[in-house]
């Protein structure tokens, strides 16, 4: 920094000689302050730089981290056992035999012997029909072959004696012949006259009245057996294999009865529309106390399997979607397995796929996941 000298440039104007030159001198203490300020601006800078190239301790504090405890759950040990393995299916109660009941011949009905809702046996009398016209036909009938009969006789005498012809003989053989079969058409229809129970049962519906006219081929009625019953059940095609001839089968039907029955049938041709199978078991039904046509349950045992008894409420899902149990092993490792439920009851499920004695997780499973290293808490079983 430099300074003019006043005085100088004074004496200079009162004097009144010639305007001088300010002069500007060097001012050794200005220099020395610049030099000092200097300093302090480059040691602030390097003081506030040495901030971030050299963090304190303070600033990056050390994070030490906790090794998480193992999950602690519940855990029972459980031992397959023996138990039976049943199909169980809907089906409906259908009687032995059904038919509708119809008139073989045209005429008038006569007689009505039974009633709606009566039970008969094979070969009871159901209706008559007026016999008249076939009475009538009858007689000629059995006129005709007597007269047929006799020129028969006659033409076989002529021809021993040579005076009738082969001929003859033949033609009256004929007309014999064809009287005769007259007579067996009329015995027939003499036989349908009469319309007979074609097996034992109850009579479901009739629908006819004495006087009335029936033309051949008229439905008079239904005639059911339900001694013994049929149960008809749809079984699908995974568990066809199970069922077989001959298996005992207990039934219950929608009344509360209860019965014992047998599989009579099991069909080898699937339903176009469901992709089933039909089986049929028979019931005894001598007291005729179900009738056909209600619901029925049907239970079928179908053999014996090693499983374990479990609550549902253990039951999970793995990622893919399959059904199974979460289990411990020696090592504390979480492990999975896929089930098969067996068989169903109100208090649980028997299941198979575990091995025969296994450590399966009760409380907790929802929380580890297979292959997790766990804290297995076994109550009083230890």
């Amino acid at each position: 920094m430099t300074q003019t000298s006043p005085t100088s440039a004074g004496d200079t104007a009162a004097k009144g000689g010639e305007p001088q030159k300010l002069v500007f001198l060097s001012d050794k203490g200005a220099s020395r302050s610049t030099w000092i300020a200097g300093f302090l601006v480059i040691a602030i800078v390097g003081w506030m730089g040495s901030g971030f190239i050299i963090p304190s301790a303070e600033a990056t504090p050390t994070i030490v981290r906790e090794t998480p405890k193992p999950v602690t759950v519940a855990v029972t040990t459980s031992q397959a056992e023996t138990v039976t393995q049943f199909y169980q299916a809907e089906g409906q109660a259908l009687p032995d035999r059904d038919t509708m009941m119809r008139a073989e011949t045209s005429g008038e009905i006569s007689q009505v012997l039974v009633q709606k809702g009566q039970d008969v046996f094979a070969g009871d009398v159901i209706a008559r029909f007026d016999p008249t016209n076939n009475e009538a036909d009858a007689n000629r009938a059995a006129e005709e072959l007597a007269r047929a009969q006799r020129e028969f006789d006659n033409a076989e005498a002529l021809l021993e004696r040579g005076v009738a012809t082969a001929d003859r003989v033949s033609q009256a053989r004929a007309t014999l012949a064809s009287a005769q079969a007259e007579v067996t058409i009329v015995q027939q229809d003499a036989a349908e006259l009469t319309i007979t129970a074609p097996f034992a049962g109850r009579i479901e519906t009739l629908d006819l009245d004495e006087g009335e006219y029936l033309a051949t081929g008229t439905e008079i009625g239904r005639l059911v057996d339900i001694t013994p019953l049929t149960v008809a059940i749809q079984v699908p095609q995974q568990s066809l294999t199970r069922l077989a001839i001959g298996q005992p089968a207990t039934i219950g039907f929608i009344t509360g009865e209860e019965r014992v029955g047998t599989v009579t049938f099991v069909g080898t041709s699937a339903a176009s529309e469901t992709r089933t199978f039909l089986a049929e078991i028979e019931v005894a039904n001598t007291d005729g106390a179900i009738p056909a046509g209600i619901s029925a349950e049907v239970i079928i045992p179908t053999g014996e399997a090693t499983a374990h008894f479990l609550s549902p409420s253990i039951v999970s899902l793995d990622t893919d979607g399959t059904l199974g149990v979460k289990t411990v092993n020696a090592e504390n490792t979480v492990e999975f397995f896929a089930i098969q439920i067996v068989k169903a009851q109100i208090e649980g499920i028997w299941v198979t796929g575990l091995p025969n004695v296994v450590d399966i997780i009760t409380v907790g499973q929802g929380y580890v996941n297979e292959g997790e290293i766990i804290d297995p808490d076994f109550g009083d079983a230890n």
